[in-house]
């Protein structure tokens, strides 16, 4: 019988990752198939399929306002990006109280014209795009496309860390014959 151990946890324990912060999550491809394109003499041709990829990563800063996409890649088999949650108030599709009775508050001085926002957490985010993205990759022909089950993520701490991550995630296509699975030569402690 195989034995199979607990599954190993990848987010920090008891942090709240729908707080204020930068978070580095790189994303792969399942099997770290090479489904989104290919590297060409130290640049990153998008196909078809990283194009969806890529449009996608972009709707979720438009999807969720109180989030900020910063320097991102899209490589054959996984993504590379930075998402900064903000929690900046604006209006947005994703309000908690959008089935609300406004007959429960008459005379209660409750402003109803104020919507109260939830803002999801990072792997919720991290969910939505793998699901927006897959469904329209399925749909322009690729039905065995699927994100690898779980992402890798970093906090981002200090000014120093996000300078080097964005000078990874720019130089990425460069050391690609380096490390094709993406996630091979991140060394936090660096960071």
């Amino acid at each position: 019988m195989d034995r199979i151990g607990p599954r190993k946890r990848n987010r920090l324990e008891n942090f709240d990752y729908s707080e204020n912060n930068i978070y580095f999550v790189t994303i792969c491809t399942k099997n770290k198939m090479d489904w989104l394109g290919e590297v060409d003499n130290g640049c990153m041709k998008l196909n078809g399929f990283g194009l969806i990829a890529e449009k996608q990563w972009i709707w979720i800063n438009e999807q969720y306002t109180y989030i900020e996409l910063d320097e991102f890649i899209i490589m054959p088999n996984h993504l590379h990006g930075m998402i900064a949650i903000t929690n900046k108030v604006g209006t947005s599709r994703d309000l908690s109280n959008q089935n609300i009775n406004p007959n429960r508050f008459v005379g209660t001085g409750f402003d109803l014209s104020i919507k109260i926002r939830k803002i999801k957490s990072l792997p919720e985010i991290i969910g939505a795009f793998k699901t927006t993205s897959s469904k329209s990759i399925h749909e322009s022909g690729l039905n065995e496309f699927a994100w690898q089950r779980s992402y890798y993520d970093h906090i981002i701490r200090d000014e120093k860390s996000l300078n080097s991550i964005r000078e990874y995630i720019h130089n990425n296509p460069l050391k690609w014959e380096l490390d094709k699975d993406g996630v091979e030569n991140i060394f936090v402690s660096d960071w």
